[in-house]
């Protein structure tokens, strides 16, 4: 940004002399927080049907990546190393096809009453929910593609509500 300072970020991850750490979040106060992260599968035309249609012979693949989404995100901290453990209140896995009618758009939300967010809970949910309708369809489609994982919105916490600039929240 030419003309304007802006101030300098401090990575929470990293303590002064620069060495990984996991953030000391004792002190802070419970409070609600929600995440929303969302992503898409690219594939054919004719995955998608089968997809949506239940055509799959894997089976159900929608529901499985549900499934598999809600339980990544309950899991979180197993996978990221520096993720607290933290309850969840609710987490949501929701799916529609992209208006292209070749892709798969994924939306998670996660919701907590903790000391620390969900933004990672959000994001492994959608990341497990597209890894797993690539596995119940790659034998129709080796071509897909995983694709724009992203957090759209956090709301609470001590940082604030965020919305990704050009999405709904």
């Amino acid at each position: 940004m030419a003309g304007k300072a802006k101030k300098q970020e401090r990575l929470t991850h990293l303590d002064r002399r620069g060495n990984v750490r996991m953030v000391d979040v004792g002190q802070k106060a419970i409070t609600r927080r929600e995440a929303i992260a969302r992503g898409q599968v690219r594939m054919a035309a004719s995955t998608l049907k089968a997809i949506v249609g239940g055509k799959l012979k894997k089976g159900e693949a929608l529901a499985a990546a549900r499934i598999a989404g809600i339980m990544a995100a309950k899991r979180t901290h197993e996978t990221i190393p520096l993720c607290h453990q933290i309850p969840l209140d609710a987490i949501e896995v929701d799916f529609r096809a992209g208006r292209s009618g070749t892709s798969l758009e994924i939306e998670a939300r996660a919701v907590t009453s903790a000391k620390t967010g969900v933004e990672m809970e959000a994001l492994v949910a959608v990341s497990a929910a597209a890894l797993t309708i690539y596995d119940m369809a790659k034998a129709i489609d080796r071509e897909m593609e995983i694709d724009s994982i992203r957090l759209v919105a956090k709301l609470g916490g001590r940082s604030g509500e965020f919305i990704r600039s050009g999405e709904r929240g």
